[in-house]
């Protein structure tokens, strides 16, 4: 059974920073690597970021690329994304979730498993 908080949302002008928190609820987290979503309003859900299960790689999809850090504290089951330069067109619901193998693999966008948590609005006014 997989349980995620996410928190650290928020209303931001562009060009400002947010720091995205999520508690993980798995056995074995260090086992997983774990990925951070987005879905903007009336669009599909996508992966934004990747990180392997004991943090030595992370892959980001090409839009956040230089403006998103992942990150992951193995000892308290969390993630973060720090999200800086923030733009108006990233403003979404953020998810995390935990993805079904330890690396990140090219389909990681399409592995995560365990359901979705509430998430955590972001949005960025221009």
């Amino acid at each position: 059974q997989v349980q995620v908080v996410e928190s650290g949302g928020g209303l931001v002008q562009a060009g400002g920073s947010l720091r995205l928190s999520c508690t993980v609820s798995i056995a074995r987290f260090d086992d997983y690597a774990m990925g951070w979503f987005r879905q903007p309003q009336g669009k599909e859900r996508e992966g934004v970021s990747c990180i392997s299960n004991v943090g030595h790689s992370a892959d980001y999809v090409d839009s956040v690329k230089g403006r998103f850090t992942m990150s992951r504290d193995n000892a308290k089951s969390t993630l973060y994304l720090q999200i800086d330069s923030l733009k108006p067109d990233d403003t979404a619901m953020y998810y995390c979730a935990p993805l079904r193998y330890a690396y990140c693999l090219n389909s990681w966008p399409r592995a995560a498993f365990g359901g979705w948590g509430q998430g955590t609005r972001v949005t960025v006014t221009s």
